[in-house]
């Protein structure tokens, strides 16, 4: 990004991103190579469970006899990106949005510097992989991405310091675009299907005559399972709907030692990805009760909370079992911008109250937030990914036990949780695998 004068604001002049034109400046915070466990991080680490149980429920509480799919990670990380550019009362309510109150700017930018520098260690992202593994024998390394991008309108002046910060916290992609050319969304679908693995084709459909700027952040995730399930053991096999309604659908099988809880209300395994197992597929399944409309909407409300995650997490103990689980594959798209009015952000979407003097000093305000996910779960294991954009407009040892038998042959929710920054990367619902 071409940077031009000294001034406080500055314009982006190159349509085409620079690395090397914002340079680190002495503000510019240090990589790391893991994310230390300060006090700050872990009141961090607990806001992100907090955040993305609560987007969670947010985006569920209309959509409960749907499947559901989104990346809390994704959001969060878009949303401390616009942190940086919100100031008084607007950044306030985006801090107390992602369950920050108590952290300041700083330290956060600082965690998710750290975050984004840990996942740029891991292997780039190779479209053929699918096939490979279904070719070998030898479990193949997980692939993670977390890309960011700004894209800016071509003559809007932005703030220099805000541009440094999205540059040197977040890696960020810095672009000048022509908002009025008819190809304008295409460059940036373009970019989200490139950081996507073609998996996520449009985040953006039009841009208005008032938008000056969309912050991007994009996630792919491509994991094989530790222990491959055996196709040969996948069945068509019976799965109950929310209505009591039996469908015919394959559920995988597996025997096999495993990560493993069972409590009155629910059964819940954790599925690894991998050869060092970082990552993990989180299955709960509701008890038979469940499956109706009343059991459900209780499981989803009183049991998939952060406080109670808190309390499972370490009552998980290593036992011989059976799992069952359907394949399925998920797409799903929405607009955040209620959910995020409702969690504590409406001064955000505000064009009277919204204060964004740290990104310009031209006033502007949120006028979308749009969230896109994938996921597809077979017998090889997982490839997800999603794409948020935020868009702005002026204006110990156990006693042995029987080996366990999970069947998911009905609704039941899910995560991929990564084990070493304990962030959850998905969250879903699956009400019907077909």
């Amino acid at each position: 990004m071409g940077l031009s004068g000294c001034s406080q604001n500055q314009t982006i002049e190159s349509p085409s991103p620079i690395p090397d034109a914002v340079e680190q400046s002495d503000e510019a915070l240090p990589t790391h190579d893991d994310i230390p466990l300060t006090e700050s991080n872990s009141q961090l680490i607990n806001a992100n469970h907090e955040f993305a149980y609560d987007l969670f429920a947010s985006v569920i509480e209309n959509r409960r006899d749907e499947n559901v799919l989104i990346s809390p990670a994704s959001v969060a990380i878009a949303l401390a990106m616009t942190q940086n550019g919100a100031t008084g009362d607007t950044q306030q309510a985006i801090a107390n949005t992602l369950r920050l109150q108590n952290v300041g700017l700083e330290a956060i930018n600082e965690f998710y510097q750290a975050l984004v520098t840990d996942v740029q260690t891991f292997a780039p992202i190779d479209q053929d992989q699918n096939e490979d593994v279904q070719n070998n024998d030898e479990v193949e390394a997980v692939q993670l991405a977390i890309a960011n991008s700004l894209w800016g309108r071509d003559g809007f002046m932005f703030d220099e310091s805000f541009l440094g910060r999205m540059k040197a916290v977040f890696d960020a992609d810095l672009r000048l675009l022509d908002f009025a050319k008819p190809d304008a969304p295409a460059q940036i679908n373009q970019w989200v299907r490139e950081k996507t693995n073609q998996r996520i084709s449009q985040i953006i459909d039009t841009i208005d005559a008032d938008q000056v700027m969309f912050l991007i952040n994009a996630v792919y995730f491509n994991g094989p399972w530790t222990t491959a399930f055996d196709p040969a053991q996948t069945r068509d096999r019976p799965f109950t709907l929310l209505d009591g309604t039996e469908i015919q659908h394959p559920l995988m099988s597996q025997m096999g030692q495993f990560s493993y809880l069972e409590t009155e209300a629910f059964q819940a395994i954790q599925l690894p990805y991998g050869a060092d197992e970082r990552f993990h597929m989180v299955v709960v399944l509701p008890g038979l009760n469940s499956p109706q409309e009343a059991g459900w909407t209780e499981f989803l409300t009183e049991e998939l909370t952060a406080e109670q995650w808190d309390t499972w997490k370490t009552q998980f103990t290593r036992q011989q079992g059976m799992i069952q689980l359907p394949t399925f594959t998920l797409n799903d798209m929405m607009s955040l911008n209620s959910v995020l009015e409702s969690m504590g952000m409406a001064i955000a979407f505000d064009p009277n109250q919204a204060d964004f003097s740290g990104l310009s000093e031209t006033p502007t305000f949120i006028s979308q937030v749009n969230h896109v996910t994938f996921m597809e779960v077979t017998e090889v294991g997982t490839e997800a990914a999603a794409a948020t954009s935020i868009g702005f407009s002026v204006t110990s040892v156990q006693e042995p036990v029987d080996p366990f038998e999970m069947v998911v042959d009905h609704p039941f929710a899910f995560g991929i949780y990564d084990t070493k920054n304990q962030v959850f990367l998905f969250l879903g619902t699956v009400v019907n695998p077909q």
